[in-house]
């Protein structure tokens, strides 16, 4: 599957983005995606992740509140609504998937098999 992320963009502090990530095929069973994140001279960070069978999300602890995982499986397509959104936010935004992940492993981007391009979020203050 071919993963493709947009929606980036520069933004104020407490303005918010959308981002999304198509996928080029519907996904089926238990497929989980996930967003990172990947500021510069850090390593890449989980920020959210979604069961497309049950909707089940995750989120990290310094998104909780203020961003949202979603996926619209008739355009096979995730989205994250980021609002509230913080100077310190301020990454290259990409989303990953994969199959039948257990939950412990969401966060963890070395699971994923397939990766989207990348977009990057900046906000300024």
């Amino acid at each position: 599957v071919q993963l493709q992320a947009s929606g980036g963009g520069p933004v104020q502090a407490g303005g918010s983005l959308r981002l999304s990530c198509a996928h080029s095929r519907p996904t089926f069973g238990r497929y989980i995606t996930g967003w990172f994140r990947q500021a510069p001279g850090k390593g890449r960070e989980f920020v959210a992740a979604i069961d497309w069978r049950a909707g089940y999300t995750d989120y990290a602890d310094s998104v909780k509140g203020r961003f949202t995982i979603s996926r619209d499986t008739t355009k096979n397509t995730s989205y994250l609504q980021m609002n509230t959104l913080k100077p310190e936010d301020t990454a290259i935004y990409y989303c990953a998937s994969d199959g039948t992940l257990i939950r412990s492993s969401w966060s963890n981007s070395r699971q994923y098999g397939y990766w989207g391009q990348g977009t990057q979020v900046t906000v300024s203050s």
